[in-house]
């Protein structure tokens, strides 16, 4: 074994993501394959500042590629940005002789892993969400399974919607991107999907689309909100002054974030802790993996911080033209 890599550390951060057991499980057996001791550190950075870790073996990862969630559990801390919470988690570094760290998660997790290879110690970073929003790879761990799940309750809502001639407002998970809320609304055959990355227009984006469809003989509509694009009641509110049609909304919340991981998400999250490891192993550290096509590389963690990505504007067009 090279790099000097005997003792690593795997934490979960942030929101979890269907594949982060997957993630770990891969990280764990490839690291003994390797001769390395592995630590689980639960809680995320907050458990890593508090020094809450556990030796990790194979029989303890045994049996968790189809659970959802994650079995080290995470958590988000305000603390760990600071330069005392830094500086906690770097003294329990040294206390528990952890030569580096595997992180599990967004953007967030790796600007910490960021922050505390700054201060000396080797980090990997495999990405994990399921807004798929980490601008340095293709596809993030969790999305899959979270937009199937999407796509399942929006198929049961469209069967009362056809029904009872309704107009069904779904609000989907996406702060800041709209790539569950797009693909889910091409997925499903809505009428309208609304994205942070697109300005918003009440009439011209909801109310004559549903015109238009209403028009055609059309009595049901379905309506795909990104939650951070509007707010779903004032628009259900809206749509009844204008339209005198009185919409239902559905907020699908942490329903995305559960359930067992789809095979995608298993594989993904199996090849990249896997590569993360041996690139520890072989003296490599300071990167994020992703995913490019179907390989998955490494890319620095600064660069990969600093690379945006967004829905190309094609997908947008593409789903105007199917909703008509």
């Amino acid at each position: 074994m090279s790099g000097n890599v005997k003792r690593i550390g795997v934490l979960t951060s942030g929101g979890d993501a269907p594949g982060m057991n997957a993630a770990i499980r891969a990280a764990v057996r490839a690291g003994i394959s390797h001769g390395c001791e592995m630590i689980g550190i639960e809680g995320g950075y907050c458990g890593l500042m508090d020094g809450v870790m556990r030796e990790m073996s194979l029989r303890s990862v045994s049996d968790i590629i189809s659970k959802g969630g994650t079995i080290l559990r995470t958590a988000r801390s305000k603390e760990f940005s600071t330069e005392a919470g830094l500086l906690r988690a770097k003294n329990m570094v040294d206390i528990f002789r952890l030569d580096a760290i595997l992180v599990i998660g967004g953007d967030g997790s790796f600007r910490g892993a960021r922050d505390l290879a700054r201060l000396g110690v080797k980090v990997m970073g495999v990405p994990a969400t399921i807004d798929n929003d980490i601008g340095c790879t293709d596809y993030t761990i969790g999305y899959d399974t979270a937009l199937n799940t999407v796509k399942d309750a929006i198929d049961k809502i469209k069967d009362t919607a056809y029904s009872h001639e309704r107009c069904s407002i779904i609000e989907v998970m996406g702060r800041d991107a709209g790539y569950i809320a797009i693909n889910s609304a091409i997925a499903d055959g809505a009428e309208v999907a609304i994205l942070p990355e697109k300005e918003f227009d009440l009439n011209n984006d909801v109310i004559i689309p549903i015109i238009n469809c209403r028009n055609r003989g059309k009595k049901d509509y379905i309506i795909v909100v990104a939650e951070g694009a509007t707010d779903s009641m004032w628009l259900a509110e809206q749509i009844k002054e204008k339209l005198d049609i009185k919409p239902t909304v559905s907020i699908l919340g942490y329903i995305q974030r559960g359930g067992s991981p789809t095979v995608r998400d298993r594989v993904t999250a199996s090849l990249m802790s896997v590569k993360a490891i041996d690139m520890l192993c072989n003296g490599e550290c300071n990167k994020v993996m992703a995913q490019k096509g179907d390989k998955i590389v490494a890319i620095d963690i600064e660069e990969a911080l600093q690379m945006k990505k967004c829905i190309d504007s094609e997908v947008i067009d593409a789903m105007q033209i199917l909703s008509l």
